[in-house]
């Protein structure tokens, strides 16, 4: 005789049974993802190896960042038009970290000799990190600022080259985009990032979003800043640490 206060649906299931079947549920690319990340480096984002190989360097350059070229300090070279110490202070903080590849290190220095392409490239910077507006518009003006400077060879408008001054300069806020390697990334997370090969709004947004989701879902692993969620997207969809 069936037990009155247990109906078919509330029967615990016996082990090995269709429910507990049922209850194993397939990993998330977020959480594939995260175990990746504790493999390679188990004690986290406060990993030795962890800070040796990833954190520390791109901290060391936001350090100098802020040596040379804070806001007190830009505003006032700007106020003297010295347009290529501008330039010349934040190719050489880029220039000690190897987050774009050497081509574009070419193709910004070319840019960065003629007088115009200088004065461009401080004005539209410095608009982008401390000017007013909403960001929409300050990241726009800052994309075309760069597609319009002097060009030798090789294009300047990449998106390396377009997001990796914002990141040095506010890691709080700014992330840095390595196309293929954050697409691969976005893939293995499973999060529907907005990609097009032209600077643009959508797809930093796109990129900004995907950086808030993954700093929620690894809240319990305390990330700093976006040095750490890049650098956790990184791992992810680099060569490097291909499994």
């Amino acid at each position: 005789m069936r037990h009155p206060d247990i109906s078919p649906s509330r029967r615990p299931a016996r082990p090995g049974g269709a429910r507990a079947r049922a209850a194993k549920t397939v990993p998330t690319g977020a959480a594939r993802c995260r175990r990746k990340f504790l493999r390679i480096f188990p004690g986290g984002f406060r990993d030795a190896d962890y800070r040796a190989l990833e954190r520390d360097y791109k901290a060391a350059a936001h350090e100098r960042w802020q040596s040379a070229l804070d806001e007190p300090a830009f505003r006032a070279l700007l106020r003297r038009s010295e347009y290529e110490e501008i330039t010349r202070r934040a190719v050489a903080v880029e220039a000690r970290t190897n987050l774009i590849f050497s081509f574009e290190k070419m193709a910004l220095r070319d840019a960065m000799r003629p007088a115009g392409g200088a004065r461009a490239f401080a004005r539209g910077l410095y608009e982008f990190l401390h000017g007013a507006g909403e960001p929409r518009a300050r990241f726009a003006a800052w994309c075309d600022a760069v597609a319009a400077l002097p060009r030798k060879q090789t294009r300047v408008s990449t998106w390396p080259i377009v997001t990796v001054f914002g990141f040095l300069a506010q890691p709080e806020r700014h992330v840095f985009l390595k196309p293929n390697v954050t697409r691969r990334a976005a893939q293995e997370y499973g999060f529907p990032f907005h990609y097009e090969s032209r600077p643009g709004w959508e797809t930093y947004a796109s990129l900004l979003d995907f950086a808030a989701t993954v700093q929620a879902d690894l809240i319990d692993l305390r990330p700093r800043d976006m040095i750490d969620i890049q650098s956790f997207l990184w791992v992810q969809g680099s060569d490097e640490y291909a499994e």
